[in-house]
């Protein structure tokens, strides 16, 4: 497979093949986390794709035209870019190696998720700056795939890109596709207190439903300090939950829809104390391996924990 490396084969050294968030979901697997299984469409394709179809030329061109201060120049090089991206056909090699790929995880649903290469640097994170597509279906995964390419020029992109003196540099983008999950309860924890930032802190936020909710801020989720050293959960501030984002079929396909809570259901705390010890673990041993400070993405289905990212935190002073 030359445009595609399974999570197994790979490594925190691959960040220029797998961008960030791949690097990052094969060292875990690598390292016997609990991982869903999944592939990385490395950064080469988006390359080759840029190259074989010319493109490489109008997207330079476009760029060149940006003004950071001036926002409907930054806002008519990403449509320009974009729509070119979105509208020209993967070659054929390159498609067929990811929908064989896909074929052999032997899941109806993936999430699709961009993987920039200078990804949450030490002077940058794109975290949350480039596109994911939940609940991908095989019908539309190359779109999805050409979307996530195409994300690397939205409007925000761009302006992070000449905001933070990038502009000059090489930045690809691969794409993460990996199993999806049907989460009961998932979330985010930091395992240094973002806020406090007591080494011995760390928090873990949890939400009903699928994890986007929370990472977008459109849930207010339990939270829980525990103490790493002692094991002991030092707070547990239970929030309630009106409505959840779930998987739901519908006539146009498979889509992410708010979801109501029942009342009591809603106020009641979304982690047991055992669960809370168990992703504190989890965030310990990951710190650990990693030997800095991590933001984690986890969720729990049918009473099983899955790690689903791992980052730097970058706000620590």
């Amino acid at each position: 497979m030359k445009h595609i490396k399974d999570f197994s084969d790979i490594t925190k050294k691959d960040v220029n093949l797998a961008g960030g968030k791949g690097a990052s979901l094969g060292e875990m697997t690598k390292a016997g986390f609990n991982v869903p299984p999944g592939f990385v469409v490395i950064a080469d394709a988006f390359d080759r794709f840029l190259d074989e179809t010319d493109l490489i030329v109008e997207v330079g061109a476009a760029l060149d035209e940006v003004d950071k201060e001036v926002m409907h120049t930054i806002e008519n090089a990403s449509e320009k870019i974009q729509a070119l991206i979105n509208n020209t056909e993967i070659p054929k090699d390159i498609a067929d190696e990811i929908v064989e790929e896909f074929n052999s995880l032997g899941t109806k649903f993936v999430a699709v998720r961009s993987s920039a290469t200078a990804e949450d640097s030490a002077r940058a994170a794109w975290a949350g700056q480039l596109d994911t597509f939940l609940n991908t279906t095989k019908k539309d995964l190359l779109e999805n795939v050409r979307k996530c390419w195409a994300s690397l020029f939205t409007p925000r992109a761009i302006f992070y890109r000449f905001e933070k003196g990038l502009h000059g540099e090489k930045i690809s983008v691969a794409v993460v596709v990996q199993k999806m999950i049907e989460p009961e309860v998932s979330g985010i924890g930091f395992s240094v207190h973002p806020v406090t930032e007591d080494r011995n802190q760390l928090i873990i936020e949890a939400g009903f439903g699928l994890g986007e909710a929370i990472v977008s801020g459109q849930i207010t989720p339990d939270s829980y300090v525990v103490k790493k050293k002692e094991g002991v959960i030092e707070d547990i501030s239970v929030n309630t939950q009106q409505k959840m984002l779930v998987k739901v079929d519908t006539v146009a396909g498979v889509e992410n829809k708010w979801q109501n809570i029942p009342e009591e259901t809603g106020k009641t705390q979304k982690l047991t104390e055992k669960q809370i010890k168990e992703v504190a673990n989890i965030i310990i041993k990951l710190e650990k391996h990693y030997k800095f400070p991590v933001d984690i993405e986890w969720s729990i289905e049918k009473g099983k924990l899955y790690v689903l990212q791992s980052r730097p935190i970058t706000t620590l002073k």
